[in-house]
């Protein structure tokens, strides 16, 4: 395609020059034209002259005979011109003047206009010492024309092959260097230094090799020059005696009369062209030969060895084409790619395949699959696994017929301690490696049996954790299970039991994370038809918003009564009651007496029961009741601060019943204060609360409400204050008349004892009792007043005191102290 695109104009033969230095002895012995074709632009001619000329080496001797001439390099270059055409130029040395004059030297070229190419298409390398090249201008000014160019069978491949394996080392820089610089014109020059002229044109000719035809028809070069810098092809020639360029970095100097690279080629392209060479098969360059892929598959085919990296390009270009190469080839590459033996334990690291390799050579053993016969794939298959296994790739998911039977054996054999290893390698995410080499070690037939209870809590706590991990509100497929732990679940009934077992143990510790993780897992509990209890419970759907009857019907999806194994129970009632929620007062007491106290001792539940009597909201009806039963069925087993608080809890159920007994505000107040732990805040709020309630219920004995004037503790007067202050409170008192004198009575009682209670009953006097006095009727008034009467003691006149319009201010500031006269000065 590249020929016909750039090709010979037909029927145009190329223009010819010839450029000499003038005779020995004349006038005027410097260069100029001697032959100039009729097509040849006068243009061209200013601007060729700077390109034919010939420098001899600095160190060529003065007086050269025949001999000696014969060594003098040979100036063959290929040059662009400013109009597009190119020059195609041989310059040889045919003297010396033995007067110490200028050189003798002519020189032949062919120019060729833009867009045309050599007769037959030939590369201009090729003509190098072609017979068509004049040593000397024809006699008759008149060259006869070039209808084709004879190629020089110097640089044919089989001729080159030895050149290329003389030079070995120093190949794959070189094809690195000329690919950035035949692609990109602004990446500098090729500076080759060799000592014969001759060795630049076969360096130049394996570089028009491994270039596609178009660039090594365009890539421009010299096969010497005395100052490279004075160059301006793309790959220039040098000898030893040339000008160096060394430390100018527009240029690529590959010295080859010094010390041969050190170091690898990173350019894997070039790295492969020059095993190529080595291998002498530059045939395998004809197709395309800067395509990495095919190239190296190529080369793979004819069984000549390649690095990793090229060995994973072609492996990755080879699965894109599977369905189009040939058998013949397929089967080649395949062998080429297994060329040498399986990796096994203890193979030096150079022998094992890279990362990128892995991956290809597994991708192309998938696509494989079912397109070759298994005596043609099992040898991939082998290596793959075992790289895998050995060099910690990526486990591939073989057949059962993936593998010939002597491969299997052989396999199994070699990698069996490496497998068991790989299963319990603890730095790996068991649902991953560890998981797929247990998925090899079964195809292998290798027992891991043992290993399989420490990767099942493996893989059990890493499902755990990534539930824990994912966002509030994650849908349950966000931390289901992965795939392949479910295909392994499916098909690995050992793995599927160990597993359920350290989900069923995670299950008792952890209920509410392993209920989430099960949630649209799609984990086959039911190919289990028993056992696994906590587990059963973690997916049992929910039936009833009741927490009592959802508590009953885990227990009986358990299948296992908690009396044989109490630690369903305290999975049972954290899932009954999740996110750290306590059942009521009513519930843990019906908990308490359904499965009695041993069981709860058993089961290590007993603590949540006391937690939910500390923690009752002081409105919860059953916490007094369930203290009794808790002081009654652990009362050796609590400490004196929770024993304390129950007592405490038990009291303000007795509160305004017969049995509260006498002094009971005392009581309250020293069960509060004279506990060696703090009361509960919970507990000390019901109990403040309750005592308050009860001394507004009705008539207050006298003694209870001075205890409570005396009291001096702020949350209790704080609850009185709060409770005479409700609604219920006001009720009262505006539909009652008897309540109302008893409130006053309580309210005006017991002045000056202690100004918190001073200031607590004139706020009710003022805020709570006025305003409902005020809304009362007139009969209403005199039954406050009749009850006030018979309570004797001059309750009645200091109601009427404090009830006369304007008395209100008064009798506060005498209750307070305002008002009195000032002591008079010393007394």
């Amino acid at each position: 395609m590249a020929g016909q695109e750039f090709g010979h104009r037909e029927g145009a033969a190329p223009a010819q020059l010839h450029y000499a230095s003038g005779p020995s002895g004349s006038a005027d012995p410097g260069p100029r034209f001697t032959v100039v074709g009729a097509e040849v632009p006068p243009g061209v001619l200013r601007e060729a002259e700077s390109l034919l000329g010939y420098e001899p080496p600095p160190d060529s001797p003065q007086h050269a005979d025949a001999e000696q001439l014969k060594g003098f390099p040979t100036v063959f270059g290929f040059s662009e011109l400013a109009d597009g055409g190119r020059l195609l130029s041989r310059a040889v040395c045919t003297g010396t003047d033995w007067a110490g004059g200028p050189v003798s030297f002519h020189t032949h070229a062919l120019l060729l206009s833009a867009g045309a190419r050599l007769p037959d298409g030939v590369l201009p390398i090729s003509t190098w010492e072609s017979p068509r090249w004049a040593e000397s201008t024809p006699p008759d000014g008149r060259p006869d024309p070039v209808g084709r160019v004879e190629p020089s069978g110097l640089l044919r491949g089989e001729a080159l092959v030895p050149f290329a394996v003389s030079r070995a080392e120093r190949l794959a820089a070189f094809f690195a260097d000329l690919r950035d610089v035949a692609a990109n014109p602004g990446a500098g020059q090729l500076v080759v230094v060799e000592h014969d002229s001759a060795d630049v044109a076969r360096w130049i000719a394996l570089a028009c090799t491994v270039l596609p035809r178009e660039q090594a028809h365009r890539l421009t070069f010299t096969t010497y020059t005395r100052d490279p810098r004075q160059s301006r092809q793309q790959l220039v020639g040098a000898l030893p005696s040339s000008e160096p360029v060394t430390d100018d970095a527009r240029y690529r100097v590959h010295n080859c009369a010094g010390r041969p690279p050190t170091g690898p080629v990173t350019d894997t392209w070039a790295e492969v062209c020059a095993r190529v060479w080595c291998a002498g098969r530059p045939d395998l360059f004809h197709n395309d030969p800067v395509d990495l892929g095919p190239l190296a598959a190529s080369a793979l085919a004819e069984g000549i060895a390649l690095r990793t990296d090229a060995r994973a390009a072609a492996a990755s270009w080879a699965a894109g084409q599977v369905d189009v190469l040939p058998d013949g080839t397929l089967n080649a590459l395949v062998a080429g790619l297994c060329g040498g033996p399986v990796p096994h334990l203890g193979s030096p690291a150079e022998t094992l395949p890279g990362t990128a390799e892995q991956v290809a050579l597994a991708a192309l053993l998938a696509r494989l699959d079912g397109r070759v016969t298994a005596a043609v794939s099992a040898p991939l298959a082998a290596r793959v696994l075992a790289s895998a296994v050995l060099a910690h790739g990526p486990v591939p998911a073989l057949r059962a017929g993936s593998l010939t039977a002597r491969a299997h054996d052989d396999l199994a054999r070699d990698l069996a301690p490496s497998l068991r290893a790989g299963i319990a390698d603890r730095a790996e995410p068991a649902a991953g490696r560890p998981l797929a080499l247990l998925r090899a070690a079964d195809l292998l037939d290798v027992d891991c049996q043992d290993e399989l209870p420490e990767l099942a809590g493996r893989l059990a706590r890493e499902l755990v954790d990534a539930s824990a991990a994912a966002p509030s509100g994650a849908e349950p497929p966000a931390v289901g299970c992965p795939p392949a732990l479910l295909d392994a679940v499916h098909t690995h009934p050992g793995l599927r039991v160990a597993l359920f077992g350290s989900l069923d143990t995670l299950a008792a510790a952890e209920p509410a994370s392993v209920a989430r993780v099960l949630q649209g897992s799609g984990l086959p509990l039911d190919l289990q038809q028993s056992g696994f209890p906590h587990l059963r419970m973690c997916v049992a759907p929910t039936e009833s918003d009741d927490r009592l009857d959802r508590f009953r019907g885990l227990l009986r999806t358990a299948g296992i009564s908690p009396l044989a194994d109490p630690a369903v129970l305290r999975t049972a009632l954290r899932l009954g009651w999740p996110g750290g929620e306590l059942p009521t007062g009513r519930e843990a007491g019906l908990l308490l007496k359904e499965l009695g106290s041993d069981t709860h001792r058993a089961a290590g539940t007993r603590e949540l029961l006391i937690e939910a009597a500390l923690a009752a909201p002081p409105d919860d009806p059953g916490t007094p009741a369930l203290a009794t039963d808790l002081l009654r069925c652990f009362a050796a087993e609590l400490g004196p601060g929770r024993r304390t608080a129950l007592v405490l809890l038990e009291f303000t159920g007795l509160l305004g019943t017969a049995e509260e007994g006498e002094e009971w505000v005392g009581r309250v107040l020293e069960l509060t204060t004279s506990a060696a732990d703090p009361v509960p805040d919970t507990v000390a709020e019901r109990a403040f609360r309750t005592v308050a309630w009860r001394l507004l219920e009705g008539p207050a004995p006298e003694n209870e409400l001075y205890t409570l004037a005396r009291s001096a503790e702020p949350r209790l007067l704080a609850a009185y204050g709060r409770a005479a202050r409700s609604e219920r409170v006001g009720d009262r008192l505006r539909s009652e008349p008897a309540y109302v004198a008893d409130r006053f009575c309580d309210w005006n009682a017991f002045p000056g004892t202690y100004p918190a209670w001073d200031e607590t009953r004139t706020a009710l006097l003022a805020k709570v009792l006025r305003p409902a006095v005020r809304a009362l009727s007139g009969a209403e008034q005199g039954a406050v007043e009749t009850a006030l009467d018979r309570a004797g003691r001059g309750k009645l006149d200091a109601y009427r005191a404090w009830n006369r319009p304007g008395a209100l201010g008064r009798f506060a500031g005498r209750l307070s102290g305002r008002g009195r006269r000032a002591e008079p000065p010393g007394a």
